[in-house]
């Protein structure tokens, strides 16, 4: 893991990457906190933070495009896939590696609430949670991003789906409201839901029958249920999807509320894309 890593490293700062990631996002941030905590003295960045979250759009499939396809396109996977060390410890490395250079700027941030405490009041807690959340925030978008590049060898394919995926849960608070909250609709939704879960098991595992057996068995039982009782379906899809509403959670750190419930969201979201990630190396490991 500690050489994976080290290679990881070196090769951000042997690159334009590297310090792009940083010094773009370090320019956004610093653009509202000049626009919003010294030209209207706001006091808190919590305020800036929310309002630069869209960078991850930007700078996430970037980063992470090609720190699992480009190996994959180069062949160079092979080696790490034979080498004498865990699936886990590859996936771990490399990510630590990407979450290393994002605390870079993250570590700058914190001098943001120094710098205002010397026109005035400033509530460090509020300040410090803010950049807590921005922080659990950006870690799951990384490995949202990772995720994503292990699906494929294209660099541009991996940049597009990540930003594609990140958007959806950037806009999901939009897209439940457009959503019908009737029974049947939430029936259809959830039986969509469980063919695309289908299509991941199978992307995975190339086993057909388990793929198709865990769709058929949960779309049964949701059919079955719903003759039962449909009252109890509405509105189902649209908490399921609100899971997915990465930005809410967001919103209560920064406020300055420190949400146990947003830490465990966040790092259980994150564990499951590095999960995720794990088991398509795996499969390609064994394939």
């Amino acid at each position: 893991m500690k050489a994976i890593y080290k290679k990881e490293i070196r090769s951000y700062f042997t690159s334009v990457l590297g310090y792009l990631f940083i010094g773009f996002l370090l320019f956004v941030i610093g653009l509202y906190f000049t626009a919003y905590n010294l030209n209207y003295a706001y006091p808190e960045i919590g305020y800036t933070l929310s309002s630069s979250i869209f960078v991850f759009l930007i700078i996430v499939p970037i980063l992470t495009m090609k720190i699992m396809a480009d190996e994959r396109r180069l062949k160079t996977d092979q080696m790490l896939l034979t080498a004498p060390v865990r699936n886990t410890d590859i996936i771990i490395g490399k990510y630590l590696a990407l979450l290393t250079v994002f605390l870079l700027p993250v570590i700058l941030c914190c001098i943001y609430p120094v710098i205002l405490s010397s026109f005035g009041s400033v509530n460090f807690k509020m300040s410090y949670t803010a950049i807590l959340g921005f922080f659990l925030f950006g870690a799951l978008a990384l490995a949202i991003g990772m995720f994503i590049s292990s699906l494929t060898e294209s660099q541009v394919i991996a940049a597009v789906l990540s930003f594609a995926l990140l958007l959806i849960m950037f806009m999901m608070n939009g897209i439940t409201s457009f959503i019908s909250g009737t029974a049947f609709a939430s029936l259809v939704g959830l039986i969509l839901i469980l063919i695309i879960i289908g299509y991941i098991l199978y992307h995975m595992t190339q086993n057909y029958i388990l793929a198709a057996g865990v769709s058929a068995i949960g779309a049964i039982i949701c059919i079955i249920l719903y003759v039962i009782d449909s009252s109890k379906f509405a509105g189902k899809l649209t908490n399921i999807l609100s899971v997915l509403n990465v930005t809410e959670k967001f919103s209560n750190f920064a406020g300055g509320t420190f949400d146990v419930t947003g830490v465990v969201y966040y790092l259980s979201l994150t564990s499951l894309f590095l999960f995720l990630t794990i088991q398509a190396i795996q499969k390609r490991r064994w394939s």
